[in-house]
């Protein structure tokens, strides 16, 4: 499609130059894809060459088109709308466009002129507490980007920095260790995220009693909040914790690998994957390197309180704490030491970070601190700055419990899948296996496609019930079009149809064929632009457009039965090429299609 639009716009160039002695580069015309409600593949937008050729939009129009269907045989027909040439594509070039798809390798990249060098950073939980709703937000969009940047022949490496240290872990800590009663995942049934989270959750609520009760004897809020007995606690035990007290640091690591247990078994479910995992815990010393440097080099400085901080009212933000006067580590001080491994470790000319927006002000914080470092991988830092996931009663909050947790729902969503599946009745000849391999499929695929269908960078709102729809803008309803060309390409396998024909000398095709072309050479610009924006949104809807596409050609044309056997190996070809185009499409948003449902 690409290399049609660069072609139509040579065309017009030289028209422009034959008709009006005027030269225009072919990069310099404003061309668009025809609106549906018009006859049409490009349009021509007239209103900005009046100037130069001194006529008006319409005239400039009409002249050129009437020009171009006499000595382009590219172009068949042409429509003027006001400022707009509205141009049909001849229908020999869709085949040859169409052939040029057929011959095509599957996987062939799509090559973008990005970075090819590429770091993915993803899901980064902490470790005490289970994945919920917006960790999968974050996994989907990591997991699908990655796979859209590898569409276009970049080298992609997705890791994971896991938060296993700081005052947060300590909370569950001390958790266990005060309301807790020795039990073990084993010995509890249990999973061991959900066991430690459960204790995070006890934490907050005896920490928020303590702070009322000092808020109720007259102690400010902010005194009462440091100052309650559970966070002294809390932070004594972090202060231990990196001074290596044996109990700490044992209580640390049976409770952080309870908490890996968990979360791999949820990475294994929902189906995401990482080619390296960082620890906070492995990475805040260098991160506290990296803070003496800026010292000893004036670029940082410390306060009476014996705390590190750094300047950036010069870069437009404010100053940021590096360590705590106790000297304790902060976030920043271990995303210092993770971006100098990152690079060490994959030399990238991009690295992504997934992180949702309220973290907006952090990330260019981070940014302008390694800059101030004069790091040479500062400049190569991306933020994928998503919306965060709303309840329909209020925002998430892990400490107060509200949350919806990740297990439970890919539970429910494959529940859904399996009702609605039963319902329709179609899975004869399939065993229990493949039964529940299907429900999950496409449960899975109801769930990602819910959350990566709405642009990263909105805000957005979970409706439980529109999350398991099997049917319209869904993730099933791509996955049923996948298996009904799949189910067709078996058929005209049995019947000996030839899917890899010469279709150059076919004639006249239908609207439905050409719209059917259109689309499918779609996919390459599809995959430009998702890449450009970091947004599976754009495939998603791409996938969605072309299994209704789809759905309309098999309604108004006849496939199998057509009786001109060239005409039917056509249209098969069609259905193959829309059943690999969906394929790749919903691989690159992280979801298997089904071969039968």
């Amino acid at each position: 499609m690409q290399q049609l639009e660069q072609d139509i716009r040579a065309a017009l160039s030289a028209a422009i130059q034959q008709v009006f002695g005027v030269t225009v580069a072919a990069d310099q015309l404003v061309i668009q894809p025809t609106r549906k409600e018009f006859a049409g593949s490009f349009t021509l937008v007239t209103f900005s060459l009046t100037k130069a050729l001194g006529k008006g939009p319409e005239q400039i129009g009409q002249a050129l088109g009437e020009w171009l269907t006499g000595h382009e045989v590219r172009i068949s027909g042409f429509n003027v709308v006001k400022g707009f040439l509205n141009l049909e594509v001849a229908d020999r070039e869709w085949l040859r466009l169409f052939q040029g798809l057929v011959q095509q390798p599957e996987g062939t990249p799509v090559p973008t002129g990005g970075p090819q060098d590429v770091v993915v950073e993803y899901s980064s939980p902490n470790t005490n507490k289970p994945l919920h709703l917006g960790h999968l937000r974050n996994n989907f969009l990591g997991y699908s980007v990655a796979e859209i940047l590898k569409a276009t022949g970049a080298t992609v490496s997705k890791v994971n920095l896991v938060n296993d240290r700081g005052i947060h872990i300590c909370k569950s800590m001390l958790g266990y260790q005060q309301f807790g009663h020795a039990e073990t995942p084993e010995s509890d049934n249990i999973k061991g995220d959900h066991l430690v989270g459960k204790y995070y959750v006890l934490f907050e609520k005896h920490y928020r009693e303590q702070v009322a009760q000092l808020v109720a004897e007259g102690v400010a809020e902010d005194t009462a909040k440091a100052s309650a007995p559970l966070m002294l606690e809390a932070r004594d035990m972090l202060q231990k914790w990196e001074a290596g007290d044996e109990e700490v640091v044992s209580l640390w690591r049976q409770m952080n690998g309870w908490v890996y247990e968990g979360h791999n078994a949820t990475y294994a479910a929902i189906g995401v994957d990482f080619d390296k995992f960082y620890y906070e815990s492995g990475t805040y010393l260098l991160g506290k390197e990296r803070v003496q440097e800026g010292l000893d080099r004036g670029l940082f400085y410390r306060k009476e309180d014996g705390s590190t901080w750094v300047d950036l009212a010069a870069e437009g933000l404010d100053q940021k704490i590096l360590l705590r006067s106790d000297g304790t580590s902060v976030y920043l001080t271990q995303d210092l030491g993770t971006a100098e491994l990152k690079y060490a470790d994959f030399h990238y000319d991009s690295s992504i970070y997934v992180i949702a927006d309220e973290q907006n002000y952090h990330m260019q914080v981070l940014q302008a601190t390694l800059q101030k470092l004069g790091k040479p991988y500062a400049a190569a830092i991306h933020h994928l700055s998503y919306g965060m996931v709303d309840l329909p009663t209020g925002k998430m909050k892990t400490r107060e419990g509200t949350v919806v947790d990740a297990d439970e729902l890919v539970r429910e969503v494959i529940e859904a899948a399996k009702v609605e599946t039963l319902k329709k009745g179609k899975i004869e000849g399939l065993s229990e296996e493949e039964l529940a391999q299907l429900f999950h499929t496409l449960g899975l695929g109801a769930l990602k496609y819910y959350l990566l269908k709405v642009d990263p960078k909105k805000r957005m709102l979970f409706n439980p019930e529109e999350s398991v729809q099997l049917q319209g803008d869904t993730g099933p309803f791509v996955q049923y079009t996948y298996a009904r060309t799949a189910s067709l390409r078996r058929k005209a396998q049995q019947m000996g149809i030839d899917e890899k024909a010469e279709f150059l000398s076919l004639g006249e095709l239908q609207k439905a064929e050409r719209e059917m072309i259109e689309e499918l050479a779609r996919y390459a610009n599809v995959v430009t632009e998702a890449a450009r924006t970091f947004s599976p949104a754009i495939v998603a809807q791409y996938a969605y457009d072309l299994a209704k596409a789809y759905n309309r050609f098999y309604a108004e044309v006849q496939v199998l039965q057509e009786p001109d056997e060239a005409k039917r190996a056509f249209r098969v070809a069609l259905s193959v090429q829309t059943g690999r185009a969906i394929k790749a499409s919903m691989k690159l948003l992280g979801i298997a299609v089904p071969e039968r449902m």
